[in-house]
């Protein structure tokens, strides 16, 4: 399914949930919204399948304007993140049931579509249960299968994984990615994790408060993120911000630090005295190489998460986060360097717009 949205806007009572927002998804493709809670990614999603009415504009759906049509008349299917089923009814009427509302398809067809979708998630041996007697990862497999089955042409999956455990939340999206590999549905998916969005790949569109950032291929938004509020949005741990001036070829820190920029740098930024710089976590190492900037700090914080240590520093008024891999077993106050390749820096102007991103313009 082609879906565009012109102009279209949410508001509830005083409150503005969603400012005019245009964009056409990719058909056939996983298209991410990822955002913070309460960026708008949820009242976009209801808007696109008719659970809500927008104020303003249109919701294009094949070429036939769909804006009020109510949501049991459009071709979709939506996956909420809990595990919505009927506690009464098997687990073999639950993901059949779409199929005997439509009452279109003989019993033979309907057991047959059942087995096929259970199969590919993984639940057909438990058909005869009650999603009572389930899992939770079982539970939400039901779910989808349930939505499955419908083989609508639009998937809305509305933060479907973020109750699971981090084990299943791995395997589940990777079956997703597996399942919609055919482009055969188009899938809004919805998330606040950055690293989610990138596992997904396809297509993102980046909200922020009511407004779409940025909207095109996943990798290239978290590559280049169009302002400081996008890459602040498409990064996790925080990317590391620092007001800098820029003079002689020099970017300038407080605190005495000074980067010095390369000859694609200097001549991007020319006419720009004030900048911010960015820096995500995970371009800091531990281990100098060549061509590196040392930065030196005290340690504040070091996180250990599964196989690898979040490191908070602090250099007089500045601080700013390294992730790297490993486990590494820092004191607090212990003064250490950090290193990093200066053209791995992000260049936004005065007005947070982004001048340059590494990689760009032979940075």
């Amino acid at each position: 399914m082609r879906l565009e949205l012109h102009g279209v806007t949410r508001r509830v009572g005083a409150d503005t949930h969603l400012y005019p927002t245009s964009a056409t998804l990719v058909p056939g493709a996983i298209n991410v919204l990822l955002g913070a809670t309460l960026a708008g990614k949820t009242t976009l999603m209801r808007i696109m399948a008719g659970l809500d009415r927008p104020g303003e504009g249109r919701v294009i759906a094949d070429g036939v304007d769909v804006t009020g049509v109510p949501v049991r008349e459009r071709k979709l299917a939506m996956v909420y993140q809990q595990f919505i089923n009927y506690p009464s009814m098997s687990v073999f009427e639950n993901i059949a049931s779409p199929l005997r509302i439509a009452g279109n398809l003989a019993d033979d067809e309907i057991r047959r579509r059942v087995h096929e979708v259970s199969e590919r998630l993984h639940i057909s041996k438990y058909l005869d249960r009650l999603p009572g007697a389930l899992s939770g990862g079982q539970q939400q497999r039901c779910a989808l299968a349930r939505a499955l089955i419908k083989n609508a042409g639009l998937l809305l999956l509305d933060e479907p994984l973020v109750n699971l455990d981090y084990k299943l939340r791995e395997e589940l999206r990777r079956e997703l990615t597996e399942l919609f590999s055919s482009g055969s549905t188009t899938v809004v998916y919805a998330t606040t994790e950055p690293l989610e969005a990138l596992q997904l790949g396809g297509h993102t569109l980046l909200m922020h408060e009511g407004r779409v950032l940025q909207h095109g291929p996943t990798l290239s938004v978290f590559n280049t993120p169009a302002s400081v509020t996008a890459a602040r949005t498409f990064s996790d741990p925080p990317i590391n911000l620092f007001d800098a001036t820029v003079s002689a070829g020099v970017a300038r820190l407080p605190e005495g630090i000074a980067i010095p920029l390369s000859p694609a740098q200097q001549a991007r930024l020319a006419g720009h005295a004030q900048v911010q710089l960015g820096l995500r976590a995970h371009s800091l190492h531990a281990a100098p190489r060549e061509g590196d900037f040392a930065l030196e700090g005290s340690v504040d914080l070091a996180e250990i998460s599964g196989s690898e240590t979040f490191v908070h520093l602090r250099r007089g008024s500045l601080s700013l986060v390294a992730q790297l891999p490993g486990v590494h077993e820092l004191a607090y106050g212990a003064q250490v360097n950090m290193y990093f390749q200066p053209d791995e820096l992000f260049l936004f102007g005065p007005d947070g717009q982004l001048i340059v991103a590494p990689g760009a313009a032979g940075v």
